[in-house]
């Protein structure tokens, strides 16, 4: 069975191309290689091919190129010998040989980093592609709230402009877990508190404000790593943790440290100038004396760990605890470790060296004293040394010194394979020697240790000081800090002065984005930040790199994306964020111009996405029952705003923001932010508009259209008793709100009252006058136009109350002369406003004069 089945399927493939043959044409039954070879047989009987390569070498020769010379030469090259010496070399030519084998390995090594460079290239080109669609997926996310909707919303989102006036309606991200809105409060407290301040116009601890909020989430895996970096912050800024009580407040303002923008001026500046450097060493020293202060603590809380191997003793003071670290670390088994040297039966060098990277020189200046006799035994010339280190400011040794101190190195330790690593380390630093070789083995065990070793070893004046070290960190890059443990990056950044650099390592992780925020707002009041122009912004990352200008960090970029996540919930609390906009309004060449139109943006932003209620009045302001206006929070905080006046404040806050309102379709805030501008023209014309949009929908079916109302009721009120805004537009409100009436009126089956009121507004003349009604049809045009919208409402609206009372009257037990008349002016009223609507008649559809005229017919019965 399985035979005939292939036997079948076999002539059925071979009958597939049976349609193909021609009994014309002989069959070719040669293999490929023949066939090949009579190709190749057929072209070289083919005449002008010698032709064509003459024609070839003569175009050559007139350019001076020997092509069948050249030929010859590549037909007979012998490749064999290409690493070969171009003349052979003798047995006994050592020198040659030398030479030859040194040029292999110079070509050599540079063909392995040119492929090494390349391999460099291409991995890092990568990582950067793959870092960029992240942020674009992640920016795609934030902007779409999140989380994934119907494809057509997504579009939609996509296409919004972070700049536009359409993103006022963006989604304003994902919803907060419980973890993150407790974290969110933590810091909120601190940021008020530094508007407080600014608006006092005194100075605010703000970065210890925020070491209180990070140790109060102790229970975040980041929050120990965030308490070190704004422990960095503190020491570079030279904040203390707290401010002087005020006893005397003049006194108190006068003599109070400037934290504001303290270092803006130097910061943005001149990189090359003397302050700049001054503030580089500062970074340096404050960076260095945060990770003493964290080692000391690590030795503190070692030693209360464990009290027996510490034997600490009676002795508290900073030496005896230094004396039970090396025990604890360095003394096992009853002998020390190889390689500590002891000094008068002690590790001196390692206590010496452990006391300084503690950030207690004076100390260990002290212990080298004691034991000056037995240290110059075996150093020379160590103590005095030492001492004019540790008395220097700067840490700086004279030239002479330092000669010194490497000749000794040299001679003694730079090539020993048993020399104590911490006298080493001591050398190194008193002297700054060898500055390239950055690790000592046994001393800069840790991250932190290397770190504050290299700190240590910065001079401003050599080895291009804080930028050349930093140069060296960049290169390394996150993941080689990042390998043990992580979160470290940022600290890094941070240390070596790359303040933009480090707030937008911590922002590129969910988990540190909110530090993120806190930090740069942090900086930003330090004057450590800098802001790119609106035209170096990118609309993915908050970071702008520059090959020819420093890094700089987009701050109101950063604190939208953070506080539009609780905009509409707690609106006051965004604003504080969007007050910290302004810090970096003194930044030159217009940026600080353009950070505060950003901040007044991002307030009108605020102000439309913000929840309408009593919140959104205390967020702009309003009137009392009484007519008396209460300022709100926005105009409350103006001065951080830098709005010079009221004047200022209406314009750029108020009327700007009720325009994006009305654009996002929130009619009722826009009204009410018009009027608080006192722009009453605009007020007027806005609610008779919004009047006439409302008026054809039925009563009470929409939420938004009773809040109209009632504001038109207030406005118009409120105006009548002041006299404002008199005009047409005044006019058509208050007929609005009369037809408005009369349409409740016939929801309530009240249509004699729908008819009085209709007669009242004097929209249509019923006294039957063929001119009056001629006149008043002629002045149709010139109406309010939300009136001339709503004429096939208010017209049926009159003809339903005429035909529903002449039914009334017709079947009342009233008076039959009594009644007649009424029946006869009723039938009047509804022939005027047929001729009215006749004049009309097309400016509303055909379906309404029918209806009209079916009515009409109905009365005149």
């Amino acid at each position: 069975m399985m035979a005939s089945d292939l036997s079948s399927l076999l002539n059925s493939s071979r009958a597939l191309n049976s349609h193909l043959s021609r009994p014309d044409l002989p069959s070719v039954n040669l293999s490929l290689d023949q066939i090949e070879a009579q190709s190749r047989r057929l072209v070289s009987r083919q005449p002008g091919a010698s032709s064509d390569a003459d024609r070839a070498n003569y175009l050559l020769a007139q350019a001076h190129v020997d092509a069948p010379a050249l030929a010859n030469s590549i037909a007979h090259l012998n490749t064999s010998t290409t690493f070969s010496p171009l003349q052979p070399l003798q047995d006994t030519d050592v020198a040659g040989y030398l030479r030859h084998a040194h040029e292999q390995n110079l070509i050599s090594t540079i063909e392995e980093g040119r492929r090494e460079t390349q391999e460099h290239f291409y991995r890092l080109l990568e990582e950067r592609s793959h870092k960029d669609w992240e942020a674009k997926k992640r920016r795609v996310f934030e902007e779409l709230g999140g989380r994934a909707t119907s494809d057509s919303k997504a579009l939609a989102e996509m296409k919004k402009s972070f700049h536009g006036k359409a993103a006022l309606t963006a989604s304003t991200g994902p919803s907060l877990t419980l973890q993150m809105q407790s974290k969110m409060m933590a810091y909120d407290r601190a940021i008020s508190e530094l508007n407080a301040a600014r608006l006092r116009g005194t100075s605010c601890p703000v970065i210890h404000l925020l070491m209180q909020a990070a140790a109060s989430l102790n229970s975040e895996p980041s929050s120990q790593q965030m308490l070190q970096n704004f422990h960095v912050l503190a020491k570079i800024t030279c904040e203390p943790p707290a401010l002087p009580p005020v006893e005397h407040a003049g006194a108190h303002i006068l003599n109070a440290p400037l934290f504001e923008r303290k270092y803006a001026r130097v910061y943005l500046g001149d990189s090359d100038s003397r302050e700049a450097a001054a503030l580089r060493t500062q970074i340096t020293k404050g960076s260095r004396e945060a990770l003493e202060d964290q080692f000391w603590d690590i030795i503190e809380r070692s030693i209360q760990s464990r009290p027996m191997e510490a034997r600490l003793g009676g002795d508290p003071s900073v030496a005896n605890k230094i004396r039970a670290f090396l025990l604890m670390r360095y003394y096992k088994n009853g002998q020390w470790e190889d390689r500590i040297e002891l000094v008068a039966g002690q590790p001196l060098w390692a206590k010496l060296y452990y006391l300084v990277r503690t950030g207690h020189a004076q100390e260990a200046l002290d212990e080298a004293l004691k034991s000056q006799q037995a240290i110059e035994h075996r150093e020379d010339s160590f103590v005095s040394h030492f001492r004019s280190w540790v008395e220097s400011p700067e840490r700086r040794l004279p030239k002479p010194h330092r000669d010194h101190l490497q000749t000794v190195y040299n001679a003694h330790m730079l090539h020993s394979a048993s020399a104590d690593p911490f006298k080493l380390a001591l050398y190194k630093l008193m002297g700054k020697l060898e500055p390239s070789r950055r690790t000592v083995p046994q001393v800069t065990m840790t991250t932190e240790d290397w770190l504050w070793f290299q700190l240590a070893m910065v001079d401003e004046e050599e080895e291009g000081g804080l930028r050349g070290l930093t140069e060296v960190l960049l290169s390394y890059g996150e993941r080689h800090f990042d390998g043990a443990k992580k979160g470290v990056w940022p600290g890094v950044l941070l240390m070596c002065g790359q303040f933009e650099r480090a707030v937008a390592a911590l922002w590129e992780h969910s988990e540190t984005e909110i530090e993120a925020v806190h930090l740069a707002i942090a900086l930003a009041y330090h004057g450590l930040l800098r802001v790119p122009s609106r035209a170096e912004t990118s609309d993915i990352s908050p970071l702008t790199l520059s090959p020819l200008s420093p890094p700089a960090l987009s701050l109101p970029m950063l604190i939208w994306r953070y506080v539009r996540q609780f905009v509409k919930m707690d609106a006051k609390e965004a604003l504080q964020y969007v007050y910290c906009v302004c810090l970096s309004a003194d930044q030159g060449d217009g940026v600080g111009r353009e950070n505060v139109e950003t901040a007044w943006e991002l307030v009108r932003r605020i102000i439309v996405l913000a929840h309408s209620g009593p919140a959104w009045e205390e967020l702009v302001g309003g009137f009392r029952p009484d007519g008396t206006r209460f300022s709100g929070v926005i105009e409350q905080g103006a001065t951080l705003l830098h709005l010079q006046n009221t004047a200022q404040y209406n314009e750029q806050i108020l009327i700007r923001a009720a325009r994006d309102s009305e654009e996002n379709d929130r009619i009722p805030e826009a009204i009410k932010l018009y009027n608080l501008a006192g722009d009453y023209g605009t007020v007027i014309s806005c609610l008779a508009q919004a009047l006439g949009n409302t008026l054809a929908q039925p009563a009470g079916e929409t939420e938004k259209g009773k809040i109209i109302e009632r504001t038109a009721v207030e406005i118009l009120r409120h105006y009548e008793r002041t006299n404002r805004a008199v005009g047409k537009d005044r006019d058509a409100a208050v007929r609005l709100l009369r037809v408005r009436e009369a349409l409740n009126a016939k929801s309530s089956g009240r249509f004699d009252v729908v008819l009085e009121i209709m007669e009242s507004t004097d929209l249509i003349p019923l006294d039957g006058d063929v001119a009056k009604i001629t006149r008043k049809a002629e002045e149709f045009k010139d109406l309010h136009d939300a009136l001339q919208r709503n004429l096939q409402v208010y017209l049926p609206l009159t003809m339903e109350a005429l035909a529903a009372v002449h039914q009334s009257i017709k079947n009342s037990a009233t008076a039959e002369a009594t009644r007649q008349m009424t029946l006869t002016a009723l039938r009047k009223k509804s022939r005027s406003l047929m001729v009215f609507a006749g004049i009309l008649k097309y400016r509303m559809s055909p379906d309404v004069y029918s209806y009209l005229a079916r009515l009409d017919v109905e009365i005149a019965l």
